[in-house]
């Protein structure tokens, strides 16, 4: 059932980027403005964004309807992983499930624009046209034009902020527990954001590798290799001046792998064990 509902997010993201994308395309517009406005396509007339927005938003409750038909036959528990808690939903009750399933799609759709965020941070600006890049910066909007710092600490802020107004409802469902105090409460905002950045364990290590096997490897021309490329550039320039390559064997990406996952998957793990084994918690009550 984690699979499955993994990939239904995947499949709702993906509704999404459609909804969003068709902002994007200057041949979408109804009024001819410019030459390409008065330009009409030859396929048939796709799916429109009010189309594609009410299909996602039936899915995340039919797909709670069906978690609420099967889960607790098959003794399944929703739940969220927010890297430092796991919240654990009743899967006996509608209420319940309908939450899970639409906070599920909210954490991946978070999680989906702070990595867009990072890549553009990553990645400045430049004169060339970069299809990817502009993609990235198409999709942020007005944010990507922000300064790096605070675009970079915005959704960080945005994830405490939901936070502080989603805990009442995760109290009244019995996801969480009540606080003793709004310190407590701010506390558990600043971890939830924290998971947040623990998340990009996943990106930067796929794209370093990524580049790593694209390096030796021709996988044909296409701009997201040099996406890929231009970002691992970036991302391992404070390493540049260590001598980390041997004859044509280039292992700055490799070292700059270990070091996101010692800093972002071993080290977050050794602090959690520690205290498990003082017997003590991250999570503040």
């Amino acid at each position: 059932m984690g699979a499955i509902d993994f990939l239904l997010n995947i499949a709702g993201l993906l509704l999404w980027v459609s909804w969003r994308s068709q902002n994007f395309d200057p041949l979408a517009k109804n009024r001819p403005v410019t030459l390409v406005g008065t330009l009409k396509r030859t396929e048939p007339r796709a799916v429109q964004g009010k189309q594609l927005a009410i299909v996602l938003a039936s899915a995340v409750v039919v797909r709670a309807l069906i978690y609420w038909l099967i889960g607790a036959p098959a003794n399944w528990t929703p739940k969220i992983n927010l890297e430092v808690v796991v919240l654990a939903f009743r899967g006996d009750l509608f209420g319940p499930v309908l939450v899970y399933s639409c906070l599920s799609f909210l954490r991946i759709l978070f999680i989906f624009y702070f990595w867009l965020i990072i890549l553009a941070s990553i990645n400045p600006p430049t004169a060339e046209s970069d299809p990817i890049d502009k993609l990235v910066r198409l999709h942020l909007g007005k944010l990507s034009r922000w300064p790096w710092l605070p675009r970079v600490l915005m959704p960080l802020l945005f994830a405490v902020a939901l936070w502080l107004v989603l805990h009442p409802l995760l109290v009244r469902l019995a996801v969480v527990a009540k606080v003793h105090s709004a310190a407590h409460l701010a506390e558990q905002g600043l971890l939830i954001a924290v998971g947040l950045v623990l998340s990009l364990k996943y990106l930067l290590p796929s794209i370093l590798l990524l580049h790593l096997v694209s390096s030796y490897i021709y996988l044909g021309e296409n701009p997201i290799w040099s996406f890929v490329a231009r970002t691992t550039t970036n991302l391992t320039a404070p390493l540049r001046r260590l001598p980390l390559r041997l004859a044509r064997v280039d292992f700055t990406p490799v070292l700059a792998v270990v070091l996101i996952l010692c800093l972002l998957e071993w080290v977050p793990n050794v602090v959690l064990s520690k205290l498990a084994a003082a017997n003590l918690s991250t999570w503040p009550l």
